[in-house]
């Protein structure tokens, strides 16, 4: 069962909540997510408050404007060249549509999977050409196409690059390379996708011919692209989804009005779900099994026997894609079962000769969720390369894990979450080994369970469609926003049965003390039954909670996540606890004899943080666990800390013991922080938890934040966002910033009261302090 983290406490600036009004959830979830700031509110919850950024801003964009201006006046032949996926197909329609508005006749090649693979296939880019074009224009791909590049300047064809995805250590020598990943870590636009990309240049080319309104009409494919690639949901990338969003409640392109019309959804009520779930896999199939190029056409064609042709191929493709993916999937957990030693490994990685290349990411995707763990799958036919796709967990970067084995590999690419392969099937062991080494570099560990995010606490009966429309505020969701997990506790089971084709999902009915009942469908449920068996008695129940249309009626739809048993009935259970035990070795002079002395008799967790004894495997405050036996090495910085750790731990015996960390001081801090910032900034890619800096220089969180504002104010760093306890941080500006002095008293002060926290804990009546 997944850990819980319980709601992080946070004071709601009475300024929030009142300019958010509605339940007090949502000025809570914005705030614990790091949005405080009301113009930034204002900005994340109406895209009518956001200023979208200048696609000028985006490096190698004026170049490409001003050499397809100079194609169009020409009448030269451009070749869009996408992908095959919906972000792929979505941008290739743009890029098409928006050069056929200003007077091109362009053609286009969407790879087919099967037999090309991803990027600038040489043989089909000779055939392009070959047809006449004089300007290759990619989206979405091509940021790695380097011979295919290097061939169409032989050729005299220039080209332009647009795309997403991890930049390679050199780039090609395009005449053009537009990619967010150039901008600074932490730019409005720096998680566009690659339609996303290729709507701002869009908008460039028709802001250059004075037609800068006709952009708008292709916030539809944005939309699409952006939830089907899993775009992180910040900045521009959360604006242009809700643009995109509203355009897709009023549909005025024929493919998509199909579309919804054979998925029987209402356009009015349309969510980031419908897309997720049901537009873009339908889209995704013609990608994966067959050939993507025809959807172009679909979703530009005003014929309307065309358009439900296609619709019909779609919903039958995404059928085939449906029962492939199951088959896939189960072979996938009986490799493992047959094998549990491969469940060791940091990075999953399985292969099979009869795997179909079109399905493994869709099945990567379940065995991460189902083993919380980065996956990576691989077909690899007799006689060819085994091409794989992978999809990872937050904190493992999986391109650059895979990228760490490049000497091994005919190709890769990709981007943090998600990325390609292709191999010579008798390296799939050496990779194994390989890629899961790097994995575990990337981080102290890499987890075996994704924890459970609780958002909030609501009774049963508070939950209704006011509620509910009054947290969609907070949507669209998706990485970098996910959907709120609330908890209502004191349930019981009433029923459930299974539904769906195959009886795969679960829907129960769910009961509180008063009576109040709750219908709760969990989505593949028959499945988890076997690991997870349905509670027993009084459970709390963690959910989702979204509006839905049934038969035109609106109506709540509770997704169960996790239950756990009743936490209060849990606590009465409990027998009384025999009396904590402290023993004071605060006034040893040799303490490291005595706690080696120690560990040699008992097991023992060791509480330790910037002074660790050498050779002793010690905790710091976020990887305790509970345990019966406890050491206190280093005096914690300040009561709630400790009061926080002894509550993590539950000891019977705690072992006191009286190290300074050294860390009260502004020198010793303020040097072990920047270092921490500099690892942090050229390893981690700037992003970093709080918790984690705090353990790091044994220092409360407030002293931490204080000491980042420091740095900030001096021009070492640059903190951009705050989301939840994670941070986003840049390289300094080296230009002074606010009022440093001001800021050096505060650090001094918070200091001072640390070390004065600590000299109470050096003195204090042992059982009074660890009692409290």
């Amino acid at each position: 069962m997944r850990a819980w983290i319980e709601p992080e406490s946070v004071d709601v600036p009475p300024e929030l909540a009142n300019a958010v009004g509605g339940h007090p959830l949502v000025a809570q979830t914005l705030a614990q997510r790091g949005l405080r700031e009301l113009s930034a509110v204002r900005a994340f919850l109406d895209p009518q408050d956001y200023k979208p950024g200048e696609p000028s801003e985006l490096p190698g964009m004026e170049v490409a404007v001003d050499r397809l201006e100079f194609a169009i006046r020409r009448g030269e032949l451009v070749c869009v060249w996408g992908d095959f996926d919906v972000d792929g197909q979505t941008a290739t329609t743009l890029l098409v549509s928006m050069l056929r508005d200003l007077g091109a006749d362009p053609i286009y090649h969407i790879p087919v999977r099967a037999s090309e693979s991803h990027g600038v296939n040489l043989p089909m880019l000779e055939q392009v050409i070959d047809q006449g074009t004089q300007l290759l224009l990619t989206c979405d791909t091509g940021i790695a196409a380097h011979e295919g590049v290097d061939y169409a300047r032989q050729r005299a064809v220039d080209v332009i690059i647009t795309d997403h995805h991890s930049l390679p250590q050199q780039l090609p020598p395009a005449l053009s390379v537009v990619n967010p990943r150039l901008l600074r870590e932490g730019h409005s636009m720096d998680s566009l996708p690659g339609v996303g990309v290729a709507f701002k240049l869009a908008q460039a080319m028709y802001r250059r011919f004075d037609r800068e309104p006709d952009g708008e009409r292709h916030l539809d494919l944005v939309a699409l692209g952006i939830v089907a690639d899993l775009a992180y949901l910040q900045g521009e990338t959360r604006y242009l989804l809700q643009r995109g969003l509203e355009k897709l409640r009023k549909p005025d392109r024929l493919g998509i009005q199909v579309m919804l019309e054979f998925a029987e959804l209402n356009p009015a009520w349309l969510t980031e779900e419908h897309i997720g779930y049901i537009l873009a896999p339908r889209l995704n199939a013609l990608g994966r099994l067959g050939d993507a190029n025809p959807v172009v056409e679909f979703l530009l064609t005003s014929e309307p026997g065309y358009a439900r042709i296609m619709a019909l191929q779609l919903e039958g493709m995404n059928a085939k894609r449906k029962l492939m993916t199951e088959q896939v999937y189960r072979a996938a957990v009986a490799q493992l079962e047959q094998d549990p030693e491969l469940l060791k490994e940091a990075v999953l990685v399985l292969a099979h000769k009869a795997w179909p290349a079109g399905v493994i990411g869709i099945v990567a995707s379940r065995l991460v969720e189902r083993y919380g763990k980065p996956a990576i799958l691989l077909a690899a036919p007799e006689g060819e390369l085994a091409r794989g796709s992978a999809r990872s967990v937050a904190g493992v970067n999986i391109t650059t894990a895979i990228a760490s084995q490049r000497e091994i590999l005919s190709n890769f690419g990709g981007h943090p979450m998600a990325a390609g392969l292709a191999i010579e099937p008798e390296r799939i062991h050496e990779f194994r080994r390989g890629v899961s080494a790097a994995a575990l570099a990337q981080q102290v560990e890499v987890p075996t369970e994704i924890p459970l995010t609780v958002d909030g606490y609501l009774p049963l009966s508070d939950l209704n469609l006011d509620l509910v429309a009054d947290l969609e505020r907070l949507a669209p969701f998706g990485p970098g926003n996910p959907p709120l997990v609330l908890v209502s506790s004191g349930l019981r089971l009433v029923n459930h049965s299974r539904v769906g084709r195959s009886g795969e999902h679960v829907l129960l009915t769910v009961e509180d003390e008063a009576g109040d009942s709750q219908r709760v469908i969990w989505w593949q449920g028959a499945e988890w039954l076997a690991l997870e068996p349905l509670p027993e008695g009084r459970f709390d129940l963690a959910y989702m909670a979204r509006a839905s249309t049934f038969r035109g009626q609106r109506d709540i739809q509770v997704e169960w996540v996790q239950a756990r048993p009743d936490q209060r009935v849990a606590e009465e259970l409990v027998p009384d606890r025999p009396p904590l035990r402290v023993i004071d070795y605060r006034d040893q002079a040799y303490p490291l004899a005595v706690l080696q002395r120690l560990l040699a008799d008992e097991q023992l967790q060791v509480w330790a943080e910037s002074q660790r004894p050498t050779g002793l495997v010690t905790r710091d405050r976020n990887k305790l666990v509970p345990a019966a036996n406890m050491v206190i090495w280093t005096i914690p910085p300040s009561y709630p800390d400790l009061q926080a750790a002894l509550g993590k731990v539950r000891p019977q015996t705690v072992y006191v013991f009286n190290i300074d960390p050294g860390m009260d001081q502004a020198e010793p801090f303020l040097k072990r922080l920047t270092g921490l910032v500099k690892h942090t900034l050229h390893v981690k890619g700037g992003r970093v938890q709080l918790a984690a800096l705090a353990a790091e220089t044994a220092q409360s969180e407030a002293v931490v934040l204080l000491g980042l504002t420091w740095l900030e104010a001096h021009g070492h760093l640059q903190v951009t966002q705050q989301s939840g306890g994670e941070l986003w941080l840049e390289e300094g500006t080296n230009q002074p910033l606010g009022d440093r002095n001001q800021v050096t008293v505060q650090l001094h002060n918070l200091l001072q009261e640390t070390a004065a926290f600590r000299l109470y804990f050096s003195r204090a009546d042992k059982d009074a302090l660890i009692a409290g």
